[in-house]
Protein backbone atom coordinates (compact mmCIF):
# COMPACT_ATOMS: atom_id res chain seq x y z
CA UNK A 1 0.00 0.00 0.00
CA UNK A 2 1.47 3.43 -1.07
CA UNK A 3 2.44 6.00 1.74
CA UNK A 4 0.57 8.73 2.39
CA UNK A 5 1.81 12.23 1.06
CA UNK A 6 2.77 15.05 3.41
CA UNK A 7 0.01 17.14 2.44
CA UNK A 8 -2.64 13.78 2.75
CA UNK A 9 -1.22 13.00 6.11
CA UNK A 10 -1.82 16.91 6.99
CA UNK A 11 -5.42 16.68 5.68
CA UNK A 12 -6.03 13.88 7.93
CA UNK A 13 -5.05 16.04 10.79
CA UNK A 14 -7.11 18.86 10.18
CA UNK A 15 -5.22 21.10 7.84
CA UNK A 16 -6.71 22.13 4.80
CA UNK A 17 -5.07 23.36 1.14
CA UNK A 18 -6.21 24.45 -2.32
CA UNK A 19 -7.01 27.96 -3.59
CA UNK A 20 -10.16 28.72 -2.06
CA UNK A 21 -11.35 29.43 1.50
CA UNK A 22 -14.16 30.73 4.07
CA UNK A 23 -13.33 34.12 3.64
CA UNK A 24 -14.49 34.41 0.12
CA UNK A 25 -17.75 34.69 1.84
CA UNK A 26 -17.34 35.45 6.02
CA UNK A 27 -14.45 36.31 8.89
CA UNK A 28 -13.43 34.12 11.21
CA UNK A 29 -16.58 34.55 12.63
CA UNK A 30 -15.34 35.02 16.03
CA UNK A 31 -18.34 36.08 18.08
CA UNK A 32 -20.80 33.34 15.95
CA UNK A 33 -17.42 30.50 17.68
CA UNK A 34 -17.60 31.90 21.63
CA UNK A 35 -21.76 31.77 21.26
CA UNK A 36 -21.20 28.50 19.83
CA UNK A 37 -19.10 26.94 22.67
CA UNK A 38 -20.84 28.42 25.37
CA UNK A 39 -23.82 26.22 25.04
CA UNK A 40 -22.12 22.94 23.72
CA UNK A 41 -19.68 20.86 25.86
CA UNK A 42 -16.06 20.41 24.89
CA UNK A 43 -16.04 16.96 24.07
CA UNK A 44 -19.10 18.02 21.52
CA UNK A 45 -19.32 16.21 18.26
CA UNK A 46 -19.69 17.08 14.65
CA UNK A 47 -23.79 16.57 14.79
CA UNK A 48 -23.77 17.99 18.40
CA UNK A 49 -23.11 21.56 16.83
CA UNK A 50 -24.82 21.02 13.54
CA UNK A 51 -27.97 20.25 16.36
CA UNK A 52 -27.06 23.28 18.34
CA UNK A 53 -26.87 25.94 15.41
CA UNK A 54 -29.45 24.78 13.28
CA UNK A 55 -32.13 23.05 15.02
CA UNK A 56 -31.96 25.01 18.25
CA UNK A 57 -30.81 28.24 16.50
CA UNK A 58 -28.41 29.00 19.21
CA UNK A 59 -26.86 31.69 17.44
CA UNK A 60 -30.47 33.33 16.88
CA UNK A 61 -30.45 33.71 12.80
CA UNK A 62 -33.71 34.64 11.10
CA UNK A 63 -33.47 31.79 9.08
CA UNK A 64 -33.14 27.95 8.48
CA UNK A 65 -31.07 28.76 5.12
CA UNK A 66 -29.01 31.54 7.09
CA UNK A 67 -28.72 29.01 9.86
CA UNK A 68 -27.45 25.79 7.79
CA UNK A 69 -25.41 28.52 6.18
CA UNK A 70 -23.83 29.53 9.49
CA UNK A 71 -22.79 26.11 10.27
CA UNK A 72 -21.31 25.68 6.70
CA UNK A 73 -18.90 28.38 7.24
CA UNK A 74 -17.72 27.64 10.62
CA UNK A 75 -17.48 24.08 9.77
CA UNK A 76 -15.69 24.98 6.74
CA UNK A 77 -13.15 27.20 9.14
CA UNK A 78 -12.80 25.16 12.48
CA UNK A 79 -13.91 21.70 10.92
CA UNK A 80 -15.45 21.48 14.67
CA UNK A 81 -14.57 17.61 14.37
CA UNK A 82 -12.55 16.66 17.65
CA UNK A 83 -11.67 13.55 15.76
CA UNK A 84 -9.45 15.92 14.17
CA UNK A 85 -6.85 16.49 16.71
CA UNK A 86 -5.63 20.08 14.80
CA UNK A 87 -9.37 21.66 15.86
CA UNK A 88 -9.74 18.53 19.14
CA UNK A 89 -6.90 20.41 20.56
CA UNK A 90 -8.18 23.47 19.99
CA UNK A 91 -11.06 23.13 21.68
CA UNK A 92 -8.88 21.57 24.67
CA UNK A 93 -7.21 25.07 24.78
CA UNK A 94 -9.89 27.10 24.37
CA UNK A 95 -11.56 27.72 27.99
CA UNK A 96 -7.94 27.72 29.74
CA UNK A 97 -7.72 31.71 28.72
CA UNK A 98 -10.38 33.54 27.52
CA UNK A 99 -8.18 36.36 26.32
CA UNK A 100 -6.63 34.09 24.36
CA UNK A 101 -9.46 32.99 22.38
CA UNK A 102 -9.47 35.06 19.54
CA UNK A 103 -6.20 34.53 18.56
CA UNK A 104 -6.35 30.74 19.43
CA UNK A 105 -9.79 31.16 16.32
CA UNK A 106 -7.28 32.96 14.31
CA UNK A 107 -4.63 30.31 14.36
CA UNK A 108 -6.88 27.10 13.30
CA UNK A 109 -8.68 29.48 10.31
CA UNK A 110 -5.26 30.40 9.28
CA UNK A 111 -4.41 26.25 9.10
CA UNK A 112 -7.65 25.70 7.52
CA UNK A 113 -8.53 28.47 5.08
CA UNK A 114 -5.88 28.85 2.19
CA UNK A 115 -6.90 32.41 0.85
CA UNK A 116 -6.49 34.00 4.57
CA UNK A 117 -3.03 32.19 4.60
CA UNK A 118 -1.70 34.02 1.35
CA UNK A 119 -2.79 37.66 3.22
CA UNK A 120 -0.05 36.76 6.12
CA UNK A 121 2.96 38.30 4.35
CA UNK A 122 1.46 41.57 4.03
CA UNK A 123 0.17 41.60 7.62
CA UNK A 124 3.33 40.39 9.65
CA UNK A 125 5.84 42.37 7.72
CA UNK A 126 4.46 45.74 8.94
CA UNK A 127 5.69 47.11 11.74
CA UNK A 128 2.91 49.05 14.32
CA UNK A 129 1.54 51.85 13.49
CA UNK A 130 2.42 51.06 9.74
CA UNK A 131 -1.40 52.30 7.47
CA UNK A 132 -2.07 48.54 5.42
CA UNK A 133 -3.59 49.12 2.57
CA UNK A 134 -7.01 46.83 1.14
CA UNK A 135 -5.24 47.34 -2.18
CA UNK A 136 -2.31 45.40 -0.72
CA UNK A 137 -4.07 42.40 0.24
CA UNK A 138 -5.52 42.01 -2.94
CA UNK A 139 -2.32 42.41 -4.87
CA UNK A 140 -0.79 39.09 -2.77
CA UNK A 141 -4.13 37.24 -3.55
CA UNK A 142 -4.25 37.99 -7.27
CA UNK A 143 -0.29 37.29 -7.29
CA UNK A 144 0.15 33.68 -9.19
CA UNK A 145 -2.98 34.51 -11.27
CA UNK A 146 -3.72 37.96 -11.92
CA UNK A 147 -7.41 37.30 -13.81
CA UNK A 148 -8.83 34.58 -10.55
CA UNK A 149 -10.88 37.37 -9.29
CA UNK A 150 -13.31 39.82 -10.73
CA UNK A 151 -12.44 43.22 -8.87
CA UNK A 152 -16.00 43.22 -6.89
CA UNK A 153 -14.85 39.76 -5.54
CA UNK A 154 -11.38 41.09 -4.64
CA UNK A 155 -12.48 43.64 -2.83
CA UNK A 156 -14.76 41.89 -0.84
CA UNK A 157 -12.84 39.06 0.26
CA UNK A 158 -9.86 41.74 1.25
CA UNK A 159 -12.36 43.07 3.19
CA UNK A 160 -13.27 39.68 4.74
CA UNK A 161 -9.44 39.45 5.61
CA UNK A 162 -8.95 42.98 7.08
CA UNK A 163 -11.99 41.87 9.22
CA UNK A 164 -10.21 38.97 10.85
CA UNK A 165 -7.00 40.41 11.63
CA UNK A 166 -8.92 43.27 13.09
CA UNK A 167 -10.83 40.95 14.99
CA UNK A 168 -7.67 39.57 16.11
CA UNK A 169 -6.04 42.45 16.88
CA UNK A 170 -3.31 42.67 14.27
CA UNK A 171 -5.15 45.92 12.88
CA UNK A 172 -7.51 48.18 14.12
CA UNK A 173 -9.25 51.25 12.32
CA UNK A 174 -12.82 50.76 10.31
CA UNK A 175 -11.62 52.47 6.71
CA UNK A 176 -8.15 53.14 7.09
CA UNK A 177 -6.42 49.82 8.82
CA UNK A 178 -3.48 50.62 10.87
CA UNK A 179 -0.97 47.70 12.19
CA UNK A 180 -0.85 47.15 15.76
CA UNK A 181 0.48 44.26 17.94
CA UNK A 182 -1.83 41.81 18.82
CA UNK A 183 -2.39 39.91 22.52
CA UNK A 184 -0.73 36.82 22.80
CA UNK A 185 -0.48 34.57 25.19
CA UNK A 186 0.93 31.17 26.50
CA UNK A 187 -2.08 28.89 25.39
CA UNK A 188 -1.42 30.63 21.71
CA UNK A 189 2.22 29.72 21.93
CA UNK A 190 1.46 26.16 22.98
CA UNK A 191 -1.07 26.25 20.19
CA UNK A 192 1.42 27.35 17.92
CA UNK A 193 4.14 24.72 18.98
CA UNK A 194 1.29 21.88 18.42
CA UNK A 195 0.82 22.99 14.87
CA UNK A 196 4.46 23.17 13.79
CA UNK A 197 4.90 19.39 15.70
CA UNK A 198 1.87 18.28 13.91
CA UNK A 199 3.22 19.17 10.81
CA UNK A 200 6.43 17.02 11.50
CA UNK A 201 8.63 19.41 13.21
CA UNK A 202 10.66 19.11 16.61
CA UNK A 203 13.03 21.24 18.45
CA UNK A 204 14.52 24.42 17.69
CA UNK A 205 12.39 24.28 14.31
CA UNK A 206 9.05 24.63 16.09
CA UNK A 207 10.07 28.10 17.09
CA UNK A 208 10.78 29.34 13.39
CA UNK A 209 7.78 27.56 12.03
CA UNK A 210 5.17 29.60 10.25
CA UNK A 211 2.75 29.16 12.75
CA UNK A 212 4.92 30.37 15.40
CA UNK A 213 6.05 33.45 13.04
CA UNK A 214 1.85 34.18 12.70
CA UNK A 215 2.53 35.37 16.35
CA UNK A 216 4.87 37.67 15.56
CA UNK A 217 6.65 37.90 18.90
CA UNK A 218 10.47 38.12 19.67
CA UNK A 219 11.71 34.48 20.74
CA UNK A 220 13.40 35.20 23.57
CA UNK A 221 8.84 36.28 25.08
CA UNK A 222 8.34 33.10 23.03
CA UNK A 223 10.61 31.13 24.90
CA UNK A 224 8.98 32.79 28.42
CA UNK A 225 5.03 31.48 27.34
CA UNK A 226 6.24 28.06 26.24
CA UNK A 227 7.89 27.44 29.75
CA UNK A 228 4.40 28.84 31.32
CA UNK A 229 2.09 26.90 29.10
CA UNK A 230 4.26 23.82 29.93
CA UNK A 231 4.02 24.53 33.99
CA UNK A 232 -0.19 24.99 32.95
CA UNK A 233 0.45 21.48 31.47
CA UNK A 234 -0.45 22.44 27.89
CA UNK A 235 2.26 21.08 26.58
CA UNK A 236 6.10 19.52 27.53
CA UNK A 237 8.39 22.15 26.50
CA UNK A 238 12.00 22.18 27.90
CA UNK A 239 14.93 24.06 27.21
CA UNK A 240 18.37 22.58 28.70
CA UNK A 241 22.18 23.55 27.46
CA UNK A 242 20.56 25.10 23.84
CA UNK A 243 18.68 21.99 23.14
CA UNK A 244 14.62 22.70 22.84
CA UNK A 245 12.37 19.75 23.64
CA UNK A 246 9.16 20.20 23.10
CA UNK A 247 6.34 16.82 23.24
CA UNK A 248 3.22 16.61 22.35
CA UNK A 249 2.56 12.92 22.08
CA UNK A 250 -0.37 12.68 24.86
CA UNK A 251 -2.84 14.64 22.86
CA UNK A 252 -2.46 12.22 19.89
CA UNK A 253 -4.33 8.53 19.95
CA UNK A 254 -2.21 5.64 18.06
CA UNK A 255 -3.33 5.86 14.89
CA UNK A 256 -2.24 9.77 15.00
CA UNK A 257 1.49 9.05 15.95
CA UNK A 258 2.04 6.67 13.75
CA UNK A 259 0.74 9.30 10.68
CA UNK A 260 3.13 11.44 12.46
CA UNK A 261 5.77 8.37 12.08
CA UNK A 262 5.36 8.95 8.68
CA UNK A 263 6.13 12.07 8.09
CA UNK A 264 9.49 11.88 9.83
CA UNK A 265 10.52 8.28 7.46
Amino acid sequence: MEKPTHQEILIKLGFKFGKNGAHSSRTIMFSELKSLFSVTHATAQLADYQNAIISHNCLNKATESSRKLTYRHLKDLYSMDIRLPLFRVFRQFWDSDPQAQVMLALQLAYARDPLFRMSSDCIITHQPGEHIQREEIENLLTKNDPDRFSPASLKSFAQNINSSWTQAGFLKGKGRKIRQTPTILPVNVAYALFQGYLCGLSGERLFNSSWIKLLNTPLERLEEMASAASYRGLIDYKKSGGVVDVRCNDFLNPDEQQLLQNIDE
